[in-house]
């Protein structure tokens, strides 16, 4: 699915935290679009050829020399054009109005108050009404260019919202992509729908049948590898491609010794049993081991673990022999953070074997059927190929696995201790019925020995850490409310029934906007 076969929004990223939200919320309504920095925006509105432009917020500041603009042909094409809080003050600035810095800034929840109707607010708010919204902004719009009229004011931003509708430019100063604007997915649909026009065609389904044939354009008569780290991108990115070319691909899964409990032996079962496709099992968990030992820096064992991720995978290929393409579960944000104009905070972030790719002296072409998709879209991905739910609705795991989960050194015995913990508190979040109102619940053995008492014997065992949060696109997130009667329940099980463990803890901090994974 792809913008040869489906009309397209552009959205031009000035490095806004949550620009790739608003190609989520598109995306959730059924819209086709991509995210291009600002300095590759002008050839991807040529090659796109969309139907409309969104314009993202950013850090940078417009009054400051050098700072970033939208490419003149997005305004010289006449295609209806959404500018967001940066994107709002570059578009004001580069047709005729001015920006200036210096006024009082507006940071979180503000309202606005709506004084003129508009196509974009049409049938979600009314002309006298005050309605949330999240503002982040220090700048200020304090001229609007010729043709442009003033639709809603916030405290202060005289322009909250400003529009030419003639020439269908809107702009707003708030970020309705974020979930702290509550109607902002409305506003973002009449935008693509009522005054783009775009239809609902992006669909699963569609996708399935499109991507499918072009991996057999692809690949033609050749054979292709694909490596399995026991996550689900992988997995979906395996079971579309077998549909394509059957028996052409052959899987390896190399086992880290760093899943969680049951993890690898279901990997196996799925690929084996249910799917039947060729898969080579690989378990390194011995050699994985002997390199961390010692090691206590997270970094340096995430290294470590993508180092020999690479090693054994390559050693598995070779003995394979005879393939031509590489087949990678790169999504659709990896994309977007591998170009986006700033290096964006995965630079520092993602650094195990995910990121990076493999050696070029394998010499393989890739296949990544999933580098369009969000991960919720590669979700339901899955559901359409088939894939258990109960697969494809797992919580996010990260690709050094239990290793970061287990501060300090990480040992056989340290990991042993870690998967029965949280296997035990995984099953009572299903058992209470709430593991999919969860986005990511895991147990964290801590480097922590406290005195404790159990029956008549004094223990210096270490102390568990839980954590749970809940969220809806995992670019922001909170702690999950349990009651204090399940978190009793898990702590009496887990340090009755894990030796090793005297104490648990659970954890209520919160992941704040623009942070991309939580570990």
């Amino acid at each position: 699915m792809t913008a040869s076969s489906h009309d397209a929004i552009l959205i031009v990223d000035f490095g806004s935290q949550v620009t790739q939200l608003i190609a989520r919320r598109l995306r959730e309504t059924g819209v086709y679009c991509e995210i291009h920095p600002f300095q590759k925006a002008g050839e991807a509105f040529g090659r796109l050829a969309p139907k409309g432009v969104i314009l993202s917020g950013g850090p940078a500041s417009v009054p400051t020399a050098g700072s970033p603009r939208a490419p003149e042909a997005v305004f010289a094409s006449g295609v209806p054009v959404l500018g967001i809080c940066y994107g709002q003050q570059t578009l004001a600035q580069q047709l005729g109005g001015h920006v200036e810095s210096g006024h009082a800034a507006e940071f979180g929840r503000a309202d606005v108050e709506i004084r003129e109707p508009s196509a974009l607010f049409d049938g979600v708010w009314k002309v006298g009404g005050r309605y949330p919204v999240w503002m982040s902004h220090g700048d200020r719009v304090t001229r609007l260019p010729e043709g442009f009229t003033v639709k809603a004011v916030s405290e202060n931003a005289p322009f909250a919202i400003a529009t030419d509708e003639a020439r269908r430019y809107f702009t707003v100063m708030f970020h309705p992509e974020v979930v702290h604007t509550p109607d902002g997915a409305s506003l973002l649909q009449n935008f693509v729908h009522g005054v783009v026009g775009l239809k609902r065609d992006w669909t699963m389904a569609a996708y399935r049948e499109e991507m499918t044939a072009r991996i057999r354009r692809q690949v033609g008569s050749g054979r292709v590898i694909c490596g399995l780290s026991g996550g689900v991108d992988s997995a979906v990115a395996a079971v579309l491609i077998h549909e394509a070319v059957g028996e052409q691909l052959t899987c390896v899964f190399v086992d880290h010794g760093l899943l969680r409990k049951g993890e690898a032996d279901q990997v196996v079962s799925l690929f084996r049993g249910h799917y039947n496709i060729p898969l080579v099992h690989v378990d390194a968990s011995g050699r994985f081991l002997r390199e961390l030992a010692g090691v206590s820096d997270p970094e340096g064992k995430r290294k470590i673990i993508g180092r020999l991720f690479v090693a054994v995978f390559e050693e598995e290929a070779k003995a394979i022999g005879g393939a031509a393409f590489l087949a990678q579960g790169t999504l659709y944000p990896d994309v977007i953070e591998s170009v986006s104009f700033s290096g964006g905070p995965s630079v520092t972030i993602k650094s195990h074997h995910n990121v990076g790719g493999l050696p070029e002296r394998m010499n393989l072409k890739l296949v990544e059927p999933l580098r369009e998709l969000f991960k919720d879209e590669v979700r339901a991905l899955g559901r359409e190929l088939g894939l258990p739910d109960a697969f494809v609705g797992r919580h996010p795991f990260p690709g050094p696995g239990l290793a970061i989960r287990c501060p300090g050194e990480v040992t056989a015995e340290k990991l042993a201790i870690l998967r029965d913990a949280d296997a035990i508190y995984l099953e009572e979040i299903r058992r209470a019925g709430l593991y999919d109102r969860i986005w990511q619940a895991f147990a964290v053995l801590t480097d922590v020995r406290t005195v404790g008492v159990m029956g008549d014997a004094r223990t210096y065992d270490r102390v568990l850490a839980l954590r749970a949060v809940s969220s809806v696109d995992g670019m922001t997130a909170d702690f999950f409310p349990f009651d204090m009667a399940f978190l009793g329940r898990v702590s009496t099980r887990i340090v009755n029934e894990v030796k090793g463990i005297n104490r648990v803890t659970y954890d209520v901090t919160s992941k704040p906007p623009g942070t991309i994974e939580w570990e």
